[in-house]
C-alpha cells in the first residue's frame, strides 16, 4: 500500500452547507498525485482525515489516503518516481494480542470498575477465554442515565451511581472525544477504536483527526461491549462495591462485595476510576504503595457555538461546517501553565457530583453538538506542594475542599458568573436579554471570585488574557464561568512494577485514570488492554 500524507482538497460550498467529498474525487486526486491513471488504483482508504483552516476563507480537507495498486513492486516503482516526502509505502502495524502463558489460571479474574480501562480489560479477556468477572459499584448505563437525569432535574444524588460511578464510567456522560497523545507503536489504539466501531461507533472515527462520538452513542457502544463480554462467557455485576481484598502474605486471594460477598481469586484489576475516594483510602490504610500526583483545577468557560465557529473557520463558512473545536495553551507570570482541556462543542455544562455537599463541573455534547454553547474547562496545574496537607490522599482533600466551596456558592447548584464580573470581583445576575448557560443541572449565579487559591485565580486571568488574543472576544465580559472543574484526572497513582502489579499486593494490577496511568477514555482504554495482555502472558485461559 502507498500512502500519500497532506492530500489537500479545497473544501465547496452550496448553500448553507459543505459539499462533501466523494470516493470519486479522491480517486482521482489520488491518481493526480501519483501519476497514475485512475484505473490502476485496486483499493482506496481514508486511514486520517482532518480540515486546515489556516488560509481563511479558503479552508480545505487534509487526507492521509491509503492506495493500493496491482502489485509491490508497481507501488515501489511509483513512489521512487513521485520523489517526494508525502508519497511513501505504507507499513501497517496490526494490532497482535498475545499468546498464552503457561501458568494455570485457577480461579477466575476479577476487574473492579467498568469505566473504559475495566471495559477493555474485560473485552480482551473474555474474547480470549478467560471469563473474566466484572464489578460495577454503581447501575448498568440505562438505570444510571434515568438516575442521573433525575438528579439533575432536581432530584436526590446517589453517592454510589452518578456521572462518577456506574458502567461506562465518567466518559459516559462527556462528549465521548477519543483522541489521545499516547504514542501507540503496539497498535492499541487502533484497535480501541476498532473497538468502539464493532460496538456501534461510527466507522469515521478511524480516521478522523479529533474522533468524537458524544454521550448518546457512548452509551450504546457501552451496553454493546458489555453484550460481547457476557457473550464470551464474562460476568457484569452491578451494584457490586469492593469494600474490600482477602491478602495472604502480600498476595491477593480475594475481594470482598459490600462488606459481604467474598470472590476468590488471585487477579484483580483495579480500574476504579478517579473518583473513588473511598477506594483510595481503604487502600492507603491497607498500606497498598500510592503517592499524590500533580493534576489540575479550573472552571467550566462558555461561549456562543456559532463565535467559535466564525472563529476557527472565518465569518463566511463558521455557520456551514460542523461545530469546530479549540485547543489553547498559555504560560503565566507565577509559573504555572494554564490550558483548555475536554472542549465540548455544542455541549453542556453538568453538574458531576459525587459527594453529598461537594459539586463538581464536567462538560458533556450529544453526537449532534447542537445545544447552541461551546464549553471547555480552562484549567491550571497544581502540584503536590498546593495541597496543604501530606500523604497520598493529599489531593482527594485538596479537591474536596474546592468542591465544598462551589457547593456553597451555588447552595448546591452549579455557581455561574459572566467573565467581566469576575475580573471585577462583582457578583452577577443574570440578564434576561444575554447570554445564557447550557447546563444539565440547575445554576445560581453568584461570585467565583476567590474559589481557587491566588496562585491558580492569577493564572487563570492571565490565562483567560492569552487566549483573548488567539480566539477574539474569548475573555468577554459576557462568557459564562461554571466551577469547579476539579476531576481532571486522578489525584493519586498508585504504583505498579514492571509486570503491571502492585509492588506491595502481588495479583493486584492497578490500571487506568483512576491509578494514575491514563487521562481520557481512549488512553484508559488502550492501559485496560495492556493490562489484558499482561495477564494473557502469564496464564492460559480459564477452564
Amino acid at each position: 500500500m502507498i500512502a500519500i500524507n497532506q492530500l489537500k482538497i479545497e473544501i465547496r460550498f452550496e448553500k448553507d452547507r459543505a459539499v462533501a467529498v466523494d470516493a470519486h474525487m479522491l480517486r482521482k486526486k489520488a491518481a493526480k498525485d501519483l501519476g497514475i491513471k485512475e484505473i490502476q488504483i485496486c483499493e482506496l482508504t481514508v486511514l486520517k482525515h482532518s480540515i486546515d483552516a489556516r488560509k481563511k476563507p479558503k479552508l480545505f480537507h487534509v487526507y492521509t489516503l491509503g492506495v493500493c495498486l496491482d502489485g509491490h513492486a508497481q507501488e515501489e516503482r511509483v513512489v521512487k518516481r513521485c520523489g517526494n516526502g508525502n508519497v511513501s509505502l505504507y507499513v501497517p502495524n496490526p494490532y497482535i494480542f498475545p499468546k498464552s502463558g503457561l501458568e494455570t489460571l485457577a480461579q477466575r479474574p476479577v476487574i473492579i470498575g467498568t469505566g473504559p480501562a475495566g471495559l477493555f480489560c474485560g473485552y480482551l479477556l473474555a474474547k480470549h477465554g478467560y471469563k473474566p468477572i466484572l464489578l460495577e459499584r454503581g447501575d448498568d448505563v440505562e438505570t444510571r442515565a434515568k438516575a442521573v437525569e433525575a438528579f439533575w432535574n432536581g432530584g436526590r444524588l446517589n453517592p454510589e451511581s452518578n456521572v462518577q460511578f456506574g458502567e461506562g464510567g465518567a466518559g459516559t456522560f462527556s462528549d465521548g472525544k477519543l483522541n489521545t497523545l499516547v504514542k501507540d507503536k503496539d497498535g492499541r489504539n487502533r484497535e480501541a477504536l476498532r473497538i468502539f466501531v464493532e460496538c456501534g461507533a461510527p466507522p469515521e472515527i478511524l480516521y478522523e483527526s479529533k474522533p468524537h462520538i458524544g454521550t448518546d452513542v457512548l452509551r450504546k457502544v457501552v451496553i454493546n461491549m458489555r453484550e460481547l463480554i457476557l457473550k464470551n462467557h464474562g460476568s457484569v455485576r452491578f451494584g457490586a462495591k469492593v469494600t474490600g481484598l482477602e491478602i495472604e502474605n502480600g498476595v491477593l486471594s480475594g475481594v470482598i462485595i459490600n462488606d459481604t460477598d467474598v470472590i476468590k481469586t488471585k487477579n484483580a484489576v483495579l480500574a476504579i476510576g478517579h473518583s473513588a475516594r473511598d477506594t483510595f483510602a481503604y487502600l492507603e490504610n491497607i498500606g497498598v504503595s500510592m503517592e499524590a500526583k500533580a493534576f489540575a483545577v479550573g472552571m467550566r468557560v462558555e461561549h456562543l457555538q456559532s463565535a467559535i465557529n466564525e472563529s476557527m473557520y472565518g465569518a463566511e463558512h463558521g455557520a456551514k461546517l460542523p461545530a469546530a473545536s479549540y485547543k489553547l495553551t498559555a504560560q503565566t507570570s507565577v509559573g504555572r501553565g494554564v490550558y483548555s482541556f475536554c472542549m465540548c462543542p455544542g455541549g453542556y455544562v453538568v453538574n458531576a457530583s459525587s459527594e453529598e455537599g461537594r459539586l463538581a463541573v464536567n462538560g458533556m455534547s450529544y453526537s449532534d453538538r447542537g445545544s447552541g454553547n461551546a464549553n471547555s474547562a480552562i484549567i491550571v496545574q497544581v502540584s503536590p506542594e498546593d495541597y496543604g496537607g501530606s500523604g497520598a490522599l493529599a489531593g482527594v482533600e485538596f479537591q474536596r475542599w474546592l468542591e465544598e466551596r462551589a457547593y456553597v456558592l451555588g447552595n448546591g447548584k452549579i455557581p455561574v458568573q459572566y467573565f467581566g464580573d469576575y475580573v471585577k470581583n462583582e457578583p452577577s445576575v443574570e440578564r434576561e436579554d444575554g447570554f445564557k448557560p447550557c447546563t444539565k443541572g440547575e445554576y445560581m449565579f453568584t461570585n467565583l471570585r476567590g474559589l481557587f487559591p491566588t496562585p491558580c485565580e492569577t493564572a487563570f486571568l492571565e490565562g483567560m488574557a492569552q487566549f483573548n488574543k488567539v480566539i477574539c472576544g474569548y475573555a468577554g465580559a459576557d462568557a459564562i464561568l461554571a466551577g469547579i472543574e476539579s476531576r481532571t484526572s486522578s489525584p493519586v497513582r498508585i504504583h505498579r512494577d514492571a509486570d503491571l502489579q502492585s509492588p506491595t499486593v502481588r495479583g493486584l494490577y492497578p490500571c487506568g485514570e483512576g491509578a494514575g496511568y491514563a487521562g481520557g477514555i481512549t488512553s484508559a482504554a488502550m492501559d485496560g488492554i495492556l493490562v489484558a495482555e499482561q495477564i494473557a502472558k502469564r496464564y492460559r485461559t480459564f477452564g
